[in-house]
Order: structure tokens, then C-alpha cells, then sequence
């Protein structure tokens, strides 16, 4: 069974097919342009290729709910040419399978419950930090969604004290993303991540913010593991920062067994920054398995 995976990023679209098994036989990249340039050149790869399914991850906000008007579009986002887009209108006109649409962190989410380190777990959140933030929830066996669809990287947090910058978010001047994705800690301190992996005080306050994210989900969502990806968290010095600082503001109000052994409750993703591709695949595999019934 061959199943088409579409990972829909804001600056590439990253097209790949994949096994049932979650193995990736190839992929190409294509620059994310204009609808109108782009949509085109994701059909023609898939179109002769004899997939039985396509699954997307897409940049958001993305409509995900199958039964509203918008399902499949690129809602509101600060992209311009892809603000209200039919993505998934656009691919079906030239690929006759049924088809799958997330958004590209619940898919990477969903790639690490299906194929990576929370298989077996009901209860995942997965937090991406890279040019932004975002976040996968993974609740009662299924991929959390609501009204739209969880946008956890706009929890709003408070300040470190030795932050002189803040946020730059242009919604929220408090929110997690606007304090610390790869954008804010460049604004704050002139020089990208890679640049300042020797400078504790950069890591401390990074690490700050995640910390106080991390107990919001904990309070909120309650999840069985906390899987860290995007470009920052490769810093892995993050990561004992982290877990240090959420038992203190967790501050013993809960006590369970995944706290106590924290360094396998906060961890890294698990599937080498194929999660997102992985879960592209599962989504699709969704889409065909619903086609059926």
C-alpha cells in the first residue's frame, strides 16, 4: 500500500510517500510560493505515483473539521497569498483519493503516537519550537481539535524578570510563542539560537518560558508525555533546564509516577524530524480507512 504524505509548511512542501509501516520511500521539497504556483506542482508529483491516500500537515490556522464549510483551507494566516485557501480543494480537483488535513503539529503528534516514543499512550502533547511555536494534543485516543484546533503556542506567560526585550508577538506581547521561538530569542539577543549555545543566561530564560508552558498543559491537559521538537530544541542543554524548572512550579500539587521520573515524561521527538512526514502518512491511512466504511 502506497499512501501519499504532504507536510505544508509556510516556507517548503515537503511531498513524500510512505508505507503503512510509517517507512518513507522518498520525498522531494518544493519552495511554498503562491497557491497558484505551488498546489500545481504538489499534483503533478503525486499525480502518477499510485497513491491509494494522501495526508496533509498544514501550516495554520487550517479548517479541520470535516464538517464545515471550510475544511481544508488555510484560515486567517499572516502568509498573505494563502489567507483563506482551499489547500485540500485545490489538491482533490487533480487527485482522486480520499484525503486526510491537520494541522502539521497535530500530524507531528500523531506521527510520535503511531510510530515513535508515545505509542500506547491516550494522553500526548507534542510542542514544536522553531520560527514559531505550536502545539499537537493527542487526548482520549484521538487528536484534540474543538471549535478550530489547539493554538498552545499563544498561551499567554509571564515575563522573566531579566527578559529587556519581551515578545514579539504582533497578537500577544506575553505569549509563549512571542517569548521564546527562534525569531524572539534572535530579537533579544541579536543572533540566532545556533550562535549562542555557550551562553547560560540565553538558556535560562528559554528555558523559563517552556517551563511555565509546559505546567499550564500539565494543570490543563494532564498528558502521559511531553514530546519537545523544532529547530531550538536541538539545544538539548534545554532540556534538564526544563524538567528542573517544571517540578518546581509544579510545585508537588501533583504527584504521579510520569513526574517522578521526569526525565522520561519531557522528552525530545523521537523519529529523527520525520514525525511530521510519519504522521502525514497515518492521516492519510485515516482517510482511506473512513473511505471504506
Amino acid at each position: 500500500m502506497l499512501i501519499g504524505a504532504l507536510e505544508a509548511g509556510g516556507t517548503k512542501m515537503v511531498c513524500a510517500l510512505g508505507r503503512e509501516d510509517g517507512t518513507i520511500i522518498e520525498q522531494v521539497s518544493i519552495p511554498t510560493t503562491t497557491p497558484e504556483e505551488t498546489i500545481p506542482k504538489i499534483t503533478a508529483y503525486f499525480k502518477d505515483k499510485g497513491i491509494e491516500a494522501l495526508g496533509i500537515g498544514a501550516f495554520g490556522p487550517v479548517g479541520v473539521d470535516p464538517k464545515a464549510d471550510n475544511y481544508g483551507y488555510i484560515l486567517e494566516t499572516p502568509k498573505l497569498a494563502w489567507r483563506n485557501k482551499d489547500l485540500l480543494g485545490g489538491l482533490k480537483k487533480e487527485l482522486n483519493v480520499p484525503m486526510g488535513i491537520d494541522t502539521d503539529v497535530n500530524g507531528s503528534c500523531l506521527g510520535e503516537v503511531t510510530y515513535g516514543c508515545a505509542k500506547g499512550l491516550d494522553s500526548v502533547v507534542y510542542i514544536t519550537i522553531g520560527t514559531g511555536v505550536g502545539v499537537g494534543v493527542w487526548v482520549n485516543g484521538g487528536l484534540l481539535h474543538g471549535m478550530l484546533h489547539p493554538e498552545g503556542g499563544h498561551i499567554l506567560l509571564n515575563r522573566h524578570p531579566e527578559d529587556e526585550k519581551g515578545g514579539i508577538c504582533p497578537n500577544h506581547k506575553n505569549c509563549l510563542e512571542g517569548f521564546a521561538s527562534g525569531p524572539s530569542i534572535e530579537a533579544r539577543w541579536g543572533k540566532k539560537a545556533i550562535e549562542l549555545k555557550d551562553d547560560p543566561k540565553v538558556w535560562e530564560i528559554e528555558s523559563y518560558y517552556i517551563a511555565q508552558a509546559i505546567t499550564d498543559y500539565i494543570m490543563i491537559l494532564s498528558p502521559q508525555k511531553i514530546i519537545l521538537g523544532g529547530g531550538v530544541m536541538h539545544q538539548e542543554q534545554l532540556f534538564t533546564l526544563i524538567r528542573e524548572k517544571v517540578k518546581t512550579m509544579v510545585a508537588g500539587y501533583i504527584n504521579t509516577k510520569e513526574l517522578q521520573d521526569i526525565d522520561h515524561y519531557i522528552v525530545p521527538a523521537s523519529l529523527h524530524d520525520d514525525q511530521g512526514i510519519m504522521g502525514a502518512i497515518k492521516l492519510g491511512l485515516n482517510a482511506l480507512e473512513q473511505a471504506k466504511k
